[in-house]
């Protein structure tokens, strides 16, 4: 499978493409300042994803496209207006789209129909600007005449760390551990994003976390 990832340098980004890359799939790994990888098959590839048409034409060759674009802090909302772009870029290639999110757009497992990012468990004020933007990202999605894609949204902790090998998989609701904690590390994300790859469900919307050892 030839697999574009955009964001590639970031720690979600770069996670999958490296668990891509040891499956045997060929990666193209995009960002505006792509960095040299040492694995032959990556393909570091220089790219602003907010430019529609380029995107689309570099879509065309790969069978997905993984999106793991993050913004620094103050430029959190044009991560939509780069999911836009996405989408507009994907009708065009007829690319399938697996965007990993944030968990703002999940409902919380606590309280009855608030969404996590009104859940202050989960989402402090300090996180609000970001978790926002998610929620928009993904509503984003929702409108979009595309509809071949998929929101991965992760944990309300997501980190760096080690690779266990597992995770547990839910649809659309906060997943808590026995100890009520809702995490996982970048390298376990990355093994439910390209295992979503190689073998779809029907879940449009799914959140991973890493289950108690």
């Amino acid at each position: 499978m030839k697999i574009a990832v955009l964001g590639s340098t970031g720690m979600a980004g770069s996670a999958i493409a490296q668990e891509a890359a040891a499956r045997s799939h060929e990666v193209l790994a995009i960002s505006r300042r792509p960095k040299a990888t040492g694995t032959p098959l990556i393909r570091p590839h220089a790219l602003d994803i907010g430019e529609t048409e380029s995107l689309a034409e570099v879509l065309k060759p790969v069978d997905a496209c993984v999106c793991a674009v993050r913004t620094g802090q103050g430029m959190e909302s044009q991560v939509v207006d780069l999911t836009l772009s996405l989408l507009d870029a994907a009708q065009q290639s007829n690319t399938r789209v697996l965007i990993i999110g944030g968990s703002a757009p999940l409902w919380s497992p606590n309280l009855r129909n608030t969404r996590v990012v009104d859940d202050p468990q989960f989402v402090p004020a300090e996180w609000q600007a970001i978790a926002r933007a998610s929620l928009q990202q993904f509503e984003t999605c929702l409108s979009h005449s595309y509809t071949h894609w998929t929101y991965l949204s992760p944990p309300a902790f997501f980190m760096d760390g080690e690779r266990t090998g597992t995770y547990e998989r839910g649809t659309d609701t906060l997943l808590l551990d026995a100890t009520g904690i809702s995490s996982i590390t970048a390298p376990d994300l990355a093994i439910a994003a390209i295992d979503e790859l190689e073998d779809p469900r029907n879940d449009q919307h799914f959140t991973v976390m890493t289950p108690t050892r």
